[in-house]
């Protein structure tokens, strides 16, 4: 199954996981992906171990985002290792990075240079915070340039209540994701015009995007993204709950006013339909504090097992709150295809999570396994046409380990 992405070749020089999420996506879709470490490697496969406690034996997220690539080693600061490098992306079609735009320029991998070497280049960038502006090279991490910056923090902060921590590489993954579908435009581009370009995205654009919804009606209406808690919601149809086992679900009533009934056959409460507190949306709206006690009190009755066949029966929409640990047991998860079988040197395979998008036609599967630091440094030099005396040059002048 070589995927959609079959025959297109890709140089990463990515550090942690916005750019290797982006390449990580186009090698599960078939691309030949060559990541460009140090000789001490991305820095991201130590820290997982670090936190986690030495006694854990995998990474397993350095492994979702850099399964199925292939990794040379090259120090970058030497002459010889920015020719290797130079001579990787003068055959590639797609040179994807995460690092920041001083560094890169200061190897001689900027856009421009790359891009007049191989005309054909698409050359895709994400940075933290955009490719112009005073700030444009501030080191910056998700959690800070989409997480922090860009209002998702803030949008979610309960009143007189600490920012809400964010997971591990949201935002890197949607950044992520969006740049790979980015990668894929040009590569039609370049199909009807003959040249490649250059493809950027931040992680303070994506974080924007993000909250869109908000941010919009803050540009025409003025309107700020008030954090909601549940008894200040403006909808309390669509809202959390707690079943009496302890199980937290989610009423999905976006459409208050047509889920209203469902839900009242749902907790038998049918004199609510003409109760003057709840009939309206937005008497519901002004009375939420009450509802939501009353409903609190209707939903401690039964465990959320027995509340999902009841809201099936009444066709009331709802989703369970789930952790991890239920989701990668859901069977609709797993018919959803959201994991995958990632193969190993050994011939076995780890389960992984899959990336987000399939094809009827072009389906892929990974590639297989992340590789060690450098474990195909001599035989992608053999392969750009360097011999074992060569080689072992390189090794003695520092350009490789």
């Amino acid at each position: 199954m070589p995927g959609p992405m079959s025959g297109v070749r890709v140089v990463e020089l990515g550090f942690w996981v916005a750019g290797p999420s982006a390449s990580g996506v186009l090698a599960d879709w078939g691309a030949e992906v060559v990541k460009i470490e140090p000789p001490d490697g991305d820095p991201f496969r130590g820290l997982y171990l670090a936190a986690a406690g030495a006694e854990v034996p995998a990474n397993p997220p350095f492994e979702l985002d850099n399964r199925g690539k292939r990794s040379i080693a090259l120090n970058l600061r030497t002459e010889d290792g920015r020719g290797i490098a130079n001579q990787l992306i003068d055959r590639a079609d797609v040179f994807v990075t995460n690092v920041r735009p001083e560094i890169l320029e200061s190897f001689g991998l900027d856009d421009a240079r790359l891009r007049a070497r191989n005309p054909r280049l698409v050359y895709a960038r994400v940075t933290g915070y955009g490719e112009s502006g005073p700030e444009r090279d501030r080191p910056a991490y998700d959690i800070g340039a989409f997480w922090s910056r860009a209002g998702i923090a803030a949008a979610l902060m309960p009143p007189g209540g600490d920012p809400p921590y964010q997971r591990g590489a949201l935002g890197d993954h949607v950044a992520g994701m969006t740049l790979a579908g980015g990668v894929a435009a040009a590569l039609l581009a370049r199909e009807k015009n003959g040249t490649g370009q250059m493809v950027t995205t931040s992680l303070l654009r994506v974080g924007v995007f993000v909250l869109g919804w908000d941010t919009s009606a803050t540009l025409r209406l003025g309107i700020p993204a008030t954090p909601m808690t549940r008894t200040t919601t403006p909808n309390p149809v669509i809202s959390c709950y707690r079943a009496g086992d302890g199980r937290w679900f989610w009423l999905l009533g976006l459409q208050g006013q047509r889920h209203w009934p469902d839900l009242l056959r749902a907790v038998e409460r049918p004199d609510w339909l003409e109760d003057p507190r709840f009939a309206t949306m937005r008497s519901r709206r002004e009375n939420c504090p009450e509802l939501v006690r009353l409903l609190d009190e209707i939903f401690a009755t039964r465990a959320l097992v027995e509340w999902g066949a009841i809201f099936d029966r009444a066709g009331m929409w709802w989703a369970p709150v789930q952790t991890t640990e239920d989701v990668i047991r859901d069977p609709q998860a797993i018919a959803a295809g959201a994991f995958v079988d990632v193969p190993q040197a050994d011939g076995t395979n780890i389960p992984g999570v899959a990336s987000p998008v399939d094809f009827s036609v072009d389906r892929w599967q990974p590639q297989g396994p992340v590789p060690e630091v450098g474990q195909h440094t001599e035989e992608i030099l053999l392969e750009l046409g360097y011999d074992w005396e060569a080689i072992a040059g390189l090794k003695e002048r520092g350009a490789i380990p």
